[in-house]
């Protein structure tokens, strides 16, 4: 269950950053282990997400067969759904079976002007570290 408490500074345009380098689900046709790098940046109107729900929110997928596609947007739906913020950006790197990595992106829509945003800076395979 993902929960939400009021955001500092309601009303101030400030980035929200969670980094999860070991996010597992599992692949819906093989059920063989998938491995993620996510970053979801986020601008919050009147809400932030509780951390220690989101750790668990992502340790709920370790069960789960999906798509990459179908995880990173579910991901992005919930937080939406639940935070309704000014701005919110996910970046999933995932880590190549089979020799080929998928990295799924999405935002929705463009950051407010004068909003720092940083890269997420997760390099390109080459080992993803």
């Amino acid at each position: 269950v993902l929960e939400r408490v009021a955001a500092p500074d309601s009303g101030k345009q400030y980035v929200v950053r969670f980094t999860c380098p070991e996010f597992t689900t599992l692949c819906p046709l093989t059920g063989q282990p998938d491995f993620a790098h996510i970053v979801i940046d986020y601008i919050p109107r009147d809400w932030i997400v509780e951390s220690k729900s989101l750790k668990l929110f992502f340790g709920s997928f370790r069960n789960q067969g999906t798509f990459h596609e179908g995880c990173t947007m579910q991901i992005a739906r919930r937080l939406i759904e639940l935070l309704d913020p000014v701005w919110l950006r996910i970046g999933t790197y995932w880590y190549p079976r089979g020799g080929m990595p998928i990295d799924v992106f999405w935002q929705s829509g463009t950051p407010p002007e004068g909003v720092w945003v940083p890269a997420q800076d997760v390099p390109g395979y080459r080992g993803r570290g």
